[in-house]
């Protein structure tokens, strides 16, 4: 076998022991789509599992018994399918779901649960009474003299300094050349409330994308040979920062309450988000450096900080693509509990979410979804697991049995 064949059988491997990252999964999509023989080859795989009996799912597989390990099956329609197995184990009871479509670019719907729950409930049901919409582009821009302007697609905007289409904010360098002398720097404000997103071009070519319920403070310009700095209040951003080389080597820096990030000129991203205990800071490209009262940290490409806002840093090495997919438009969930799965939908569909039984936040799932699939959508496949009895959508609120 050579090692072409064998990547590929470690791609499919890897999917069915839920190990996959999302750059794999398109990986092996691609590869599936290129070729019919490709995609009988895959095909083969499935039929052989199906015809076998007993077959046990296993958390690591090699390549050599990959073809025994799987555990779901690629169809050429654009219908959600699904295939589960079971592993019993003295501490849990985790149940494996794969809904795959294959109209997207990803295996979209990959679902992972683990729980402590020794039984399924019956006959799940979702009570849908007031229709809940996916977020849009949207935000509100506050002037240095306190003016608010709202932004939202459709809605254009045309100043001398700077200009929107309604789904970005770009801020002009010749606005920031003739004012770089000026002793007073004027700070500007965009807030992105829970179901927008924005984004914006500051005026020394930086590009920052905001997540949902985020809010970035900036100058209009940056002083010539100072430092240029900005603070993300709160929320989720994404840097794609212009290189120092471009403005006399001034560094850049994101500030925080609880940290600073310095950077030379990299793509990075930053979740600050006022409910949660920790920042997290996961380097893309280039190179960081983290401050923070008492500790000092550097970020390498594929690293994340986790920065306690008590304590100091802890390094891990994380799936970059998974960690900032938001920006593509998608939500991926690599195992997390329900409970922080729900705060992540509250924030894109600007709902309230009440667990009523507290025994289901800790049930860990692992997926990919597209943010532009309604809140149903995927409530009905989180649902299909069967741990969850019932979902009920009333006003802008989510009820969890």
């Amino acid at each position: 076998m050579d090692n072409k064949n064998k990547h590929i059988l470690q791609l499919i491997a890897n999917y069915t022991a839920k190990d996959i990252s999302v750059k794999e999964l398109e990986e092996l999509h691609n590869w599936i789509s290129q070729d019919k023989k490709n995609k009988a080859i895959f095909n083969s795989y499935v039929s052989t599992y199906k015809n076998a009996k007993g077959a046990v799912f296993v958390e690591k597989v090699n390549t050599d018994n990959a073809w025994k390990t799987i555990v779901s099956k690629l169809d050429n329609t654009e219908e959600f399918l699904a295939s589960s197995t079971v592993q019993k184990t003295n501490k849990f009871k985790p149940f494996i779901k794969y809904a795959v479509a294959a109209s997207i670019v990803f295996i979209a719907g990959l679902l992972y649960v683990t729980s402590t729950k020794n039984t399924v409930k019956d006959a799940p049901s979702i009570v849908v009474n007031d229709v809940i919409f996916p977020g849009t582009d949207k935000a509100v821009l506050t002037l240095a003299n306190g003016t608010s302007i709202p932004l939202e697609k459709g809605k254009k905007i045309n100043k001398p300094n700077l200009k929107s289409n309604g789904e970005e904010l770009v801020y002009s360098e010749a606005s920031s050349s003739s004012s770089s002398s000026s002793k007073e720097i004027a700070f500007n404000y965009l807030t992105v409330p829970r179901g927008g997103q924005f984004s914006i071009q500051l005026a020394d070519g930086t590009k920052v994308w905001l997540n949902s319920d985020s809010k970035l403070k900036y100058p209009e310009s940056f002083a010539e040979g100072e430092p240029r700095s900005v603070e993300l209040l709160y929320g989720e951003a994404y840097f794609d920062v212009s290189p120092s080389t471009a403005h006399k080597g001034t560094k850049f820096n994101v500030l925080h309450k609880y940290q600073n990030i310095e950077v030379l000129g990299t793509e990075f991203n930053v979740k600050a988000y006022t409910d949660d205990a920790n920042l997290f800071t996961t380097l893309v490209e280039g190179k960081v450096a983290l401050q923070k009262k008492g500790y000092s940290s550097y970020l390498t490409p594929g690293y994340q900080s986790i920065t306690n806002i008590n304590e100091g840093f802890t390094i891990q090495k994380v799936d970059v693509a998974a960690e900032v997919s938001w920006r593509k438009g998608l939500f991926t969930f690599k195992r997390e509990s329900l409970k922080e799965i729900m705060k992540t939908l509250s924030r894109w569909y600007n709902v309230d979410v009440v667990i009523v039984n507290k025994e289901l936040e800790n049930i860990e799932f692992k997926g990919v979804f597209r943010k532009n699939q309604t809140i149903e959508e995927i409530l009905t496949l989180i649902q299909n697991t069967n741990f969850i009895n019932q979902f009920k959508i009333e006003g802008k609120t989510v009820f969890i049995n």
